[in-house]
């Protein structure tokens, strides 16, 4: 085996776990990466390492993966490192190219039938056909009942005692969704139709009964590697089973702590049982955390944790490599409005003083809660793009730019600047650079022609790329027909630049991002987990949906609930999950006591709030403050000298540290909020009825104006 300078920078600078799984053997091989380990940067070095050693052929490696955008970020991956005819798709992606490859054969000459983009239309037919009258809303869900069964590996005689076992819960009787189920298939194959679970069946199909098809597919990929394999179903893994055909080189990476989509059929079981599966099989885990900081990854260890269930017994402990940051903020509000109003009051200071916006996002559990965050951000005129929504290239002003930037390639000078000449393009359609406009529809769509402007410059500053193992960089022109290719390249593989504004997403549609700033909202029971989450392994899913969470974060986190829905609304309890958030004075238990004993219940505690934001204030100093940490002080320094000069005074003669008397964060909480009545001084956290009656007259005094010596002359005390 030849080993070149090419493959040993592809060694250099991982760490020994990274090091152990590009190394590893040819064969199976199990790598457990945590979130942010750089699983990505491990799975292309080893396809890399291989190839470039003379191990393997690239041209015969097929990598596998669940997004086109981490299919793109493969490809380029691999062709930075030298490899580019590296195959990286989505399992989709993989089949239908198959499919249509075969199809003249496994059709004897019939036309392909035509691909659905969307089961909605025909699952409604499908509903009226089985005597239901069925929305949009319906149909959505009686269309995600069919990709589970058919993911599943179910049919629709099969479909009411699986859904059964599956504890399924459906929007209609399972009967009537077999029903459904049964109509929807006569309705697809008599319009020449098929959906995308049918594209990866017919691969399965074409491999397994036809040994001249398996035997081409097989020669041509003999090596395969599968990213998020926790993620995998039934379906997916019959077709990985029929491309491997009894061979094992196999590379599967997964995090069983991050598997949160079971109710679209996949499943970590065949992660957990890969060792099982296969005895020679070399495990490496990964747990080096390269993304967040350590505060962050020590909240992530504490929650997933608890975990308990078959993907706990895989469940890694990440060791933080960032330096230190701010610990995670916690904070309760007294209803939604106030808790997104106070969200949006901090991205905007955040962004004020230098964060990104593109940087900022807020996560929640379901998509509902977005339009409360959208109208906050909104009223605060903060930019923000909502995650999952309408794909970047299909936005109607996005198509309508890509139009003008081609017609302008033939009327703009060669010889003009990039970005000038797609800000000139753009000007056509009603763009130009200056403050957004304001209105939720219309900031939207001035931000999205905005990343086109950003996209451009940052294809001119790189226009050199430089692969591993070539001696010299390839320059590519800087012109705005060769920006117009990339734009379609991007656009073909659904590879969206990143729109600067805040991000609102669910936290199943976070999954694979990072941001340096996360608020995690909504943390109350009945929202996380979810009052659907009734088994055992639906609430531990539940938890592993805040861990995904919690680790989008790289440097600062947020978690908040609202203790009401609306204002004066039924109260709610904090997330199990986070148990630290619960409110003082909530009849939360602390002490089970022993068998046969009451539990026993924490006395109430005065709620304080902060009196500038509004937050609920848990840590001791906020509380004597009466303010978060983070809310601007509005200290009379003047007074606050004073204060500090008759507590010196004071302390001397009682022959006690100053402290005793008052803590230096009561003291700046009096310089703050300058009580003019005893009740006003009881009201901040500290000063109880025994200091009122010590030191109440004096400092009242002190804050109307007085001066130490009257107050406290040095030879008396």
């Amino acid at each position: 085996m030849v080993v070149n300078s090419a493959s040993e920078r592809v060694l250099a600078g991982l760490d020994p776990e990274q090091r152990a799984a590009v190394t590893a053997p040819a064969g199976p091989v199990c790598v457990l990466a945590g979130a942010g380990t750089g699983k990505t940067r491990a799975v292309t070095s080893r396809i890399a390492y291989r190839a470039l050693t003379g191990e393997i052929s690239a041209r015969h490696v097929l990598a596998v993966t669940f997004t086109a955008r981490a299919a793109a970020e493969l490809r380029q991956r691999l062709a930075v490192a030298g490899v580019a005819s590296v195959q990286a798709r989505t399992f989709h992606a993989a089949a239908l190219r198959q499919v249509r490859y075969f199809a003249p054969r496994l059709l004897d000459g019939r036309a392909m039938p035509e691909l659905l983009d969307s089961k909605v239309r025909l699952v409604t037919l499908a509903a009226a056909r089985a005597g239901l009258r069925a929305d949009r809303t319906a149909a959505r869900d009686l269309a995600g009942e069919i990709e589970w069964a058919k993911s599943s590996l179910v049919e629709p005689g099969e479909y009411v005692v699986a859904a059964a076992k599956a504890l399924r819960e459906t929007s209609h009787e399972p009967a009537k969704v077999a029903e459904v189920f049964a109509a929807y298939e006569r309705l697809k194959r008599a319009g020449g139709m098929i959906d995308f679970e049918d594209v990866l069946r017919a691969a399965v199909w074409g491999i397994e009964e036809h040994p001249d098809v398996a035997e081409q597919v097989r020669n041509q990929y003999r090596h395969f590697v599968v990213d998020e394999y926790q993620d995998v179903n039934p379906l997916q893994q019959r077709l990985l089973d029929a491309w491997l055909g009894g061979r094992d080189d196999l590379t599967v990476v997964g995090d069983a702590s991050q598997t949160i989509y079971s109710f679209t059929g996949a499943t970590s079981a065949y992660l957990v049982d890969f060792p099982r599966r296969h005895r020679a099989a070399t495990v490496v885990r990964l747990v080096r955390d390269y993304r967040s900081t350590p505060q962050v990854v020590g909240l992530a260890n504490a929650v997933i944790s608890q975990a308990r269930g078959t993907e706990a017994r895989l469940r890694l402990e990440l060791v933080g490599q960032q330096p230190a940051g701010p610990e995670p903020e916690r904070r309760i509000f007294t209803d939604e409005p106030a808790e997104a109003a106070a969200v949006a009051a901090r991205c905007r200071a955040m962004i004020d003083a230098g964060t990104p916006a593109r940087e900022i996002a807020v996560l929640f559990r379901t998509n509902a809660q977005s339009e409360a965050y959208e109208k906050a951000l909104a009223e605060a005129g903060v930019p923000y793009q909502v995650q999952g929504a309408e794909r970047f290239f299909e936005r109607a002003e996005v198509r309508q730019a890509m139009v003008a930037l081609r017609a302008a390639t033939r009327s703009v000078p060669g010889e003009t600047p990039l970005r000038a000449a797609v800000v000139e393009a753009l000007a056509g359609v009603g763009w130009a650079p200056d403050a957004p406009p304001p209105g939720g529809a219309a900031r939207e769509r001035w931000e999205a022609l905005a990343a086109l402007v950003q996209l451009a410059e940052e294809y001119a500053a790189t226009p050199e790329i430089l692969p591993l193992g070539v001696a010299a960089a390839v320059e590519r022109p800087v012109t705005l027909a060769s920006f117009t290719e990339e734009l379609a390249r991007r656009a073909a593989q659904q590879h969206v630049p990143t729109v600067d504004g805040v991000t609102l997403a669910s936290l199943h549609s976070a999954k694979g991002l990072e941001w340096d700033a996360v608020f995690l909202v909504g943390l109350a029971e009945g929202t996380l987990p979810t009052t659907y989450a009734r088994t055992t392994e639906q609430v531990e899913e539940e938890r592993r949906l805040l861990y995904v969470g919690i680790t989008r974060a790289r440097q600062w986190l947020w978690l908040s609930y609202a203790s009401a829905r609306s204002p004066g609304g039924r109260p709610r309890r904090a997330s199990r999950f986070l148990p630290q958030l619960a409110p003082a004075g909530t009849t939360e238990r602390v002490d089970a006591g022993r068998p046969g004993r009451a539990p026993q219940r924490r006395a109430a505690t005065r709620i304080v709030s902060c009196r500038i934001c509004g937050t609920t204030l848990l840590a001791g100093p906020d509380r004597k403050l009466g303010r978060c940490a983070t809310c601007p002080s509005d200290i009379d320094d003047e007074l606050h000298e004073r204060l500090r000069e008759w507590r010196s005074r004071v302390a001397g003669a009682q022959k006690v540290p100053a402290y005793v008397v008052f803590t230096d964060a009561t003291l700046v909480a009096l310089a703050e909020r300058r009580p003019g009545r005893a009740e006003e001084l009881v009201a901040i956290a500290g000063i109880g009825p025994r200091k009122l009656g010590l030191y109440g007259e004096a400092v009242l005094a002190l804050v109307g104006g007085a001066t130490v010596d009257e107050i406290c002359p040095q030879k008396t005390f």
